[in-house]
């Protein structure tokens, strides 16, 4: 079958994904909280004297329980999660931050439940849709680096860097060549904070190298921003306060597509209160 118009029919079909997208705002898919319970689920129990714990961990499963546990460094402290849930955080879509795990995993309290987020995700994704922001409404701002950073490549991906400079500066990146195989980044994306201007440049490189000449431009500035925005998110196995870790959560709510990183992985999973209750053999 075909359209008499298909540029128009191609564009409703885009407009209209677009606009559900949109509506789905910060929503990740049910299919991750599904397969999390599965993942969760215990495995039958088994009677043999072999398998029962030892007595070393009994005692630390008792250790964790107990009520100096909720004090270990990865956890908010009382004082601080009550005064989050007595202002009414818990009532937000994605709760009330309680606790970080392994330094990478924040842990949500809601109305309904818990939430689990991947904090480099979640925070790889905000940064993306503020660099798409800037870019769309007043261009992305720039700030000059004191000392520029020299980074020495291999002839090709200089030339390939080069190329790329006059739109890599709409970016917020300015490089210039100096000699040889060599260019200097004299500004970075401010959004960014301090980054590894080298490891940047490579990571480009590497997007560029693999959109080759097929790419629109607008596509090709789309992916290096994806790029950009690893750079300037907040690192697995970096500890965060409590504050820091609600206002994520915030954005995350305020943040259309916030429910999926840049690569497309879920940045939380969500699990019911009736859920986890199910996994105890409550109900």
């Amino acid at each position: 079958m075909c359209f008499r118009e298909p540029d128009a029919a191609r564009s409703l079909i885009i407009t209209a994904l677009k606009s559900a997208l949109t509506v789905a705002g910060h929503r990740a898919s049910s299919t991750v909280g599904a397969a999390t319970l599965q993942a969760f689920r215990p495995e039958p129990a088994r009677v043999y004297q072999m398998d029962r714990p030892s007595q070393p961990a009994l005692s630390r499963a008792f250790a964790f329980q107990s009520p100096g546990f909720a004090e270990a460094p990865s956890a908010i402290p009382a004082e601080e999660w009550s005064k989050t849930i007595d202002e009414g955080a818990e009532a937000h879509p994605l709760g009330a931050a309680c606790a970080q795990l392994h330094e990478n995993y924040i842990v949500a309290q809601t109305a309904k439940g818990i939430v689990i987020v991947d904090q480099h995700a979640a925070h790889e994704r905000l940064v993306y849709e503020r660099l798409k922001r800037q870019m769309a409404e007043t261009g992305i701002r720039a700030q000059a680096l004191l000392i520029p950073e020299i980074v020495d490549l291999s002839p090709t991906d200089a030339a390939r860097i080069l190329d790329a400079a006059p739109a890599l500066a709409r970016v917020g990146l300015t490089i210039e060549p100096f000699g040889g195989n060599a260019v200097a980044i004299r500004e970075t994306p401010a959004v960014l904070g301090p980054v590894n201007g080298a490891a940047l440049l490579r990571d480009i490189l590497d997007e560029l190298t693999d959109s080759g000449d097929s790419q629109l431009l607008q596509a090709k500035i789309d992916a290096i921003l994806s790029r950009m925005a690893c750079h300037g998110s907040v690192r697995s196995g970096r500890q965060m306060r409590a504050e820091e870790m609600n206002a994520l959560l915030r954005e995350m709510e305020a943040t259309p597509l916030s429910g999926q990183c840049n690569h497309g992985r879920p940045t939380y999973v969500e699990l019911s209160l009736n859920d986890i209750e199910r996994l105890f053999g409550r109900r």
